[in-house]
């Protein structure tokens, strides 16, 4: 396996990349990270999809990571989706003409969700673990007021997520991992929140004109988000099928059911190619 870092532009912004590639590539796998994370806390998961000869390629996020830009901000929920294309289509650049996967967590999962239903593509199969469609907690309804009038007058505005990151994994290496991660952070501004809240409501109520195979992953002990959604998605669509891990936290690639989840992935992969 090699591994490369790279950028590109995209509305005014230089977003890092970065891809692993195995000797043989029979489908590529982009990689879209969840809210307030970045795309190196997804080596593991890659290492394991390039053992079994998928090539992987992802990004971090406006506002996230190594990509520039005001930490926790994005420009615009369709600039989102439009980056998800410019991705795309490094995954081409790099990897050729190859069966192309969406893979994305949280944040990610409703991304790759809301591409696969608006956008003109032709991807092989999507991935959607732990997918932002509905949170599982209330946010404070001052917070949700006061998000609304600064979406409109200060949009770039950031405020904390109210996230507790034992929440994340019942695994406490894995909470301090995330904790001790600089490039970790926990700001937020409305066209995160807001927009992402009202996109993962529309993604449930238009499921049913999905087209493309999709798999949804979610743990019935996550407190972030809310598995229901998932289950709603689910029902209303006859491309997506679920699985649920009981009792599985947020980050189900990095909780105790990790192993059994990364390849429930490959599985899946392969039963599509």
């Amino acid at each position: 396996m090699t591994h490369n870092t790279f950028t590109f532009n995209y509305h005014k912004t230089e977003f890092f990349s970065q891809y692993w590639q195995p000797e043989t590539i029979k489908a590529v796998v982009v990689v879209v990270h969840g809210m307030g994370e970045h795309s190196g806390r997804y080596e593991h998961v890659a290492k394991k999809l390039t053992e079994n000869n998928f090539g992987v390629i992802a990004f971090d996020h406006f506002g996230h990571g190594k990509t520039k830009g005001k930490r926790g901000h994005n420009p615009g929920y369709d600039l989102v989706l439009g980056s998800i294309t410019k991705l795309i289509n490094e995954a081409k650049n790099t990897f050729g003409d190859k069966p192309i996967f969406l893979y994305g967590h949280s944040m990610g999962g409703n991304a790759v969700i809301n591409y696969s239903l608006r956008k003109n593509h032709h991807l092989k199969g999507v991935i959607a673990t732990s997918p932002f469609l509905r949170l599982a907690f209330q946010p404070p309804a001052w917070k949700l007021s006061l998000g609304k009038v600064m979406q409109k007058i200060a949009p770039s505005i950031t405020l904390g997520n109210e996230l507790d990151p034992n929440d994340i994994s019942r695994d406490a290496i894995e909470v301090k991992k995330y904790v001790e991660d600089p490039l970790v952070h926990d700001k937020i501004s409305p066209n995160f929140s807001l927009s992402f809240i009202d996109s993962g409501e529309w993604a449930i109520q238009n499921a049913s004109s999905l087209k493309t195979p999709m798999l949804l992953l979610h743990g019935t002990g996550d407190k972030i988000i809310d598995y229901k959604g998932a289950e709603a998605f689910a029902d209303n669509s006859t491309k997506a099928s679920l699985k649920l891990y009981e009792e599985g936290y947020h980050e189900l690639q990095n909780d105790l059911c990790k192993e059994e989840m990364l390849q429930d992935v490959v599985n899946w992969l392969n039963s599509q190619l």
